[in-house]
């Protein structure tokens, strides 16, 4: 955050300069909705530039349960670690929606980097901010409830990714329970059991990976401490 604003994602923080460098270095590739671009613990070495699209970023721990460690659009630079230090991927990425990307070199990617110190600031503020919204994720899953932390949810996938039907708001990604469950650090039968509970109160519509908010103020008001 800059003065209470978020940043502009990677893309967009780069000058026109950069992004033609970049451009010239990579490989434009387009992802079917579902791909797993990339796999945790593979040894592929390339940043990626999101041009359009949206993917899940996700982790399985010893138990085999999800845990999703956000979600990248247009303009996010992901795998940037593997991209930097050669080292196994760390998460998986999948497309959940079709991805248009941009994939840069390990190699051509560190150049670029040191050629142009003003971009690899950015992207040490891009790895900050998701530092600390990480943080910010766990403090909020020793804080606060189930309900307001998938109230939460909702609302920033609706504002970020909603479509309006009316007063009616169309979360326009195929994320499942086992999805929302990740993204707030739950179980998905709980994240069940709440929907079924909004659903009877009439503030959501649940389909096959999908989700219509009926009354974003009422949401609004489940989210508040």
């Amino acid at each position: 955050m800059v003065n209470g604003h978020p940043r502009p994602p990677f893309w967009r923080a780069l000058t026109d300069g950069h992004r033609q460098e970049l451009l010239q270095i990579g490989n434009v590739r387009h992802h079917p909705t579902d791909t797993v671009i990339v796999r945790e613990g593979d040894e592929t070495d390339f940043a990626i530039v999101l041009l359009d699209g949206c993917v899940k970023v996700s982790t399985h721990g010893n138990r085999g349960y999800q845990a999703i460690l956000g979600l990248r659009s247009r303009g996010d630079l992901v795998g940037e670690l593997a991209g930097v230090d050669g080292g196994r991927r760390s998460a998986t990425l999948t497309a959940l929606t079709v991805v248009e990307a941009l994939t840069l070199p390990a190699g051509a990617f560190r150049r670029f980097l040191r050629a142009y110190p003003d971009a690899a600031e950015i992207l040490q503020r891009t790895v900050s901010v998701r530092l600390r919204e990480a943080d910010r994720y766990r403090s909020a899953a020793g804080s606060e409830t189930v309900p307001q932390r998938l109230a939460h949810l909702l609302l920033h996938l609706g504002a970020s990714y909603g479509k309006r039907l009316g007063s009616r708001v169309l979360i326009g990604l195929p994320l499942s329970q086992e999805d929302l469950a990740g993204l707030i650090l739950t179980s998905q039968r709980t994240v069940g059991r709440v929907l079924e509970r909004w659903r009877d109160e009439r503030l959501v519509e649940t389909g096959r990976r999908s989700i219509v908010l009926l009354s974003v103020d009422e949401l609004r008001r489940r989210s508040a401490p």
